[in-house]
């Protein structure tokens, strides 16, 4: 049996599961590498999903065990924070998606940023350090 890291995963609980999942293909070239149910025949569905060697998971919402969706409850608790080469490209991409733009990509706090709104209300803030991170000096 192989040991595992210690990480910090997020499950996103989402209401229309499977359209979650296409739109994490589309919008940010998300892979499924993992699923249950999802189908006709079982439509509530988990699934685990992989963007450039990280993964999240997905899921439909369960208020009943304490998993609600951003809709059912009102809002998002919760930022995701989405590295990548180039934010305005993702940006664009997530919004041609169906995605709403919150904030433009700007250059702010030593990050190019923008950040997104998914369909499912998950908020996502897309970008990379605009040099070394964290700073070399500076609170940590």
């Amino acid at each position: 049996m192989s040991q595992q890291r210690p990480a910090v995963v997020a499950q996103l609980s989402v209401r229309r599961g499977r359209e979650a999942v296409d739109f994490y293909r589309a919008a940010f070239g998300a892979v499924e590498v993992y699923r249950v149910g999802g189908t006709d025949d079982d439509p509530e569905l988990v699934s685990q999903l992989q963007i450039a060697g990280t993964t999240f998971w997905v899921a439909d919402e369960s208020p009943a065990h304490g998993n609600p969706s951003p809709e059912t409850v009102g809002g998002c608790t919760t930022r995701l924070l989405l590295v990548v080469d180039d934010p305005d490209a993702v940006v664009t991409q997530a919004v041609g998606a169906g995605a709403r733009e919150v904030q433009p990509v700007t250059e702010d706090y030593g990050w190019r940023l923008g950040r997104i709104e998914d369909p499912f209300g998950h908020h996502w803030e897309v970008g990379h350090p605009l040099g070394a991170w964290p700073p070399t000096s500076g609170p940590h």
